[in-house]
């Protein structure tokens, strides 16, 4: 079976296309650049980014708006537009990349060609995944399907074949949606980030997409390569190896296609043969030392430039620089030496974890924030900072002041509507090699439970966490519950696509105690341990508070606009119309009528001036063949469209068809209800419509599309609406 997508151009993907290119970089949650330039404002330059990606050879091109400080919908609706009018750009499918369904239906109404959805799962249950192919296919596109279902995500080869084949069945026999049409994405997952239970995780996906081909006729598969990488985030040579590594493979089972950047593919066998060889160590999980040593010879690159210092000169610094050195590098060797020393030079053993041992922590915090260090190498501080922890332990038990119960517990949980949990786990490792006790709740938890947690295991805190950007709203939700069921615990926000900014402008002004956003795991214990520090808390919060004060005004400052009317206000200054003389023309017919012109009929009615904006000559037809700088080559243009057009014509090429309609219709306030007869007892669609609500000068009334549709009062005078017609020929 041929997956048939299209642009301006058509992509039929078959058995011998070959691996099919996602374009990546037009993601404003995976591209740092493309985010700065949709967050300013800058389109035009986001269109730029778009515009590499095909030349640096994208087959389709991903876009996703799933940002909290804008509207996603109006952004999507505007970056698809502005695409189409690039046919540099537009000749190639659009990927319509959202967690929010309402994103994707507001892109699905406005691409061209057949597209491809990015993506549906049965996470909600098969009663909204069924409604959504059904309008994913009313909507002519075809659809992703992620890995994941009621229980969340599927993360072993087990759980993706299972969720996979239920979803084809349920998509095949009850949502009548061709199979042709489906695109599987079973989950890349981030290998060699220091835990066991990720050691598989490409594997897992290699022999699930084997599986997928060889099981569900029709089905094709997807992914997001850089997923497989996110370990060695910063290290771009690591990085591409990888992907190339891991394309290699999996292209060889069937994956189809993928989500990359395009322009920037390592080739397999230009990959250097050490690094290659340490790369599918990890990938195919084929030695348990796979990722240390993967980590090795990422330090060697990033340091190749750099003497490299004797291994133990950094024995001979002082107790606080060892145990830095130790925790950045994830030393165990002298831990406890170095432990007993620093013990000894303290009055209780809990200062040496909130002093040098904090101290060793932020600077990990500070070089994983800016790319220079990997997750696995975090997680190994933290088992650094846990072989410590525990050498305190008995000391702290045995110091009645300190006594033997952990530093704090926190009550951790994906919220509603997200089964995304890898980054929070990684979170509790690292909390609990700090001896706070965490108690994980899991994936899609609701507020309630979160609270009712909270208050059952005395929390000193709460934590969220959220992947796609609905989590953001939930988010929102359980600050509100926490208000108002009287909550004073400090609140941790953390996820993908959180951020400071949203945590300051959406989150914390709904909830009066101390409401923070954590950056990364690195970040956890340092927060954590300021949050619940008597000594500490009132200054940190003081701190976080002015500090998110001064980005709500930021943000306010951005988005400043003109002063709006409420909307009683603009109500007020509709459009005056006396309908009771006026009567409305009555169409010739009502209902629906399907319309069959020649070609030759439609050529009149041909507006040219698009046309030759697509093609980026700027001017109004007929008046543009005269324009000093550009008429001789809109002439030129506008003969080859002419022999072009003339043989489509005369050969008949096309089949044009056409419906339109008129139904009775009447205004209510700012909708208008339309009636399936003259008689208007039988209600069969209601339009809703926006009114203007920007000020306006005296004698200037605030429209709405309702206010020239007779209202009800008015019933005297029947009035139809028209769906679709023609438009008179230009003179």
């Amino acid at each position: 079976m041929i997956l048939r997508l299209s642009g301006l151009e058509a992509l039929n993907i078959t058995p011998e296309f070959g691996f099919a290119v996602i374009g990546e970089r037009t993601n404003i949650t995976g591209s740092p650049k493309f985010s700065k330039l949709i967050l300013g404002g800058d389109f035009e330059g986001a269109l730029a980014v778009a515009r590499q990606q095909v030349q640096g050879g994208a087959n389709l091109l991903d876009v996703n708006m799933d940002e909290g400080m804008i509207d996603s919908e109006a952004a999507m609706i505007r970056f698809l537009n502005l695409i189409g009018s690039e046919p540099e750009i537009a000749r190639i499918p659009i990927v319509i990349d959202s967690s929010k369904w309402s994103v994707i239906e507001a892109g699905l109404k406005c691409v061209q060609g057949k597209a491809m959805v990015n993506s549906i799962s049965l996470k909600n249950g098969e009663e909204e995944f069924v409604r959504q192919a059904r309008l994913i296919r009313r909507y002519g596109a075809a659809t992703i399907v992620m890995a994941f279902d009621e229980q969340g995500q599927a993360d072993n080869f087990q759980r993706k074949v299972d969720v996979c084949s239920r979803a084809y069945d349920v998509l095949t026999k009850h949502a009548d949606f061709p199979a042709s049409d489906i695109i599987f994405d079973p989950n890349i997952l981030t290998v060699a980030t220091g835990l066991e239970e990720h050691r598989n995780y490409a594997v897992d996906f290699i022999e699930a997409t084997s599986w997928i081909k060889k099981n569900l006729p029709g089905a094709r598969v997807s992914g997001g390569v850089s997923n497989i990488s996110f370990s060695f985030r910063g290290n771009n040579t690591v990085r591409e190896a990888m992907h190339a590594a891991f394309l290699f493979h999996a292209i060889r089972a069937g994956l189809d296609m993928g989500i990359v950047n395009a322009g920037q593919l390592a080739v397999y066998e230009e990959i250097e043969p050490d690094l290659r060889e340490r790369v599918e160590d990890v990938l195919l999980n084929r030695r348990d030392d796979a990722t240390e040593r993967l980590v090795d010879f990422a330090e060697n690159v990033r340091a190749k430039d750099k003497t490299r210092v004797a291994d133990e000169a950094w024995r001979a610094e002082p107790v606080e620089g060892r145990l830095k050195h130790a925790l950045v590098k994830g030393i165990v060797d002298y831990i406890d030496a170095d432990t007993e020393e620093a013990r000894q030079k303290c009055k209780r053993p809990l200062d040496v974890i909130e002093g040098p041992l904090m101290a060793g922590m932020s600077v990990v915090g500070d070089l994983f924030g800016a790319g220079k260090m990997f997750l696995p190498q975090v997680v190994k501080s933290a088992r650094v900072m846990k072989k410590a922890v525990a050498y305190l332990m008995p000391f702290m038990e045995a110091e009645k002041s300190a006594g033997a119960k952990p530093q704090g517990r926190i009550v951790m949980a994906t919220v509603k509507g997200d089964v995304h949990d890898i980054g929070k786990n990684i979170v509790g490792v690292v909390l609990q090699c700090n001896n706070y006790d965490v108690v994980d709740l899991g994936v899609m938890v609701p507020a309630a439970k979160i609270l009712e947690t909270a208050k059952e295991k005395k929390a000193d805190a709460i934590g969220l966490s959220g992947l796609i950007t609905p989590s953001l709203d939930e988010m929102v939700h359980v600050a509100q519950e926490m208000e108002r069921e009287g909550f004073r615990l400090p609140l941790l926000i953390g996820g993908a696509t959180t951020s400071r900014a949203h945590t300051a402008v959406k989150i914390a002004p709904h909830y009066g105690a101390s409401t923070v956003h954590v950056l990364d795991a690195s970040r956890a214990v340092g927060v954590v341990n300021s949050l619940l520090n008597e000594e500490r808390k009132p200054q940190f919060d003081k701190k976080t508070r002015e500090e998110y004060e001064r980005l709500r005004q930021e943000h306010a400052a951005k988005t400043n606009r003109k002063k709006l009317l409420t909307l009683e206000e603009a109500r007020q200054n509709r459009t005056l119309i006396d309908w009771s003389s006026c009567l409305p023309a009555k169409p010739e017919f009502l209902g629906v009528r399907v319309c069959a012109p020649t070609l030759g009929d439609l050529v009149p009615f041909i507006d040219w001036s698009p046309f030759f904006h697509a093609w980026e000559l700027r001017g109004r037809y007929p008046a543009i063949f005269d324009d000093p700088k550009v008429g001789k080559q809109a002439r030129e243009l506008f003969d080859d469209a002419q022999a072009l057009l003339n043989h489509i014509v005369g050969k008949n090429l096309l089949t044009p068809r056409g419906v339109h309609a008129f139904w009775p219709a009447n205004a209510v306030g700012d909708d208008v209800h339309v009636y399936a007869d003259e008689e208007r007892s039988d209600k069969t669609a209601t339009f809703y419509f926006l009114r203007q609500q920007m000020q306006k000068p005296a004698g200037q009334f605030n429209h709405c599309l309702a206010d020239f549709v007779s209202p009800q009062s008015a019933i005297r005078n029947p009035q139809s609406i028209q769906i679709w017609r023609r438009r008179p020929p230009r003179n």
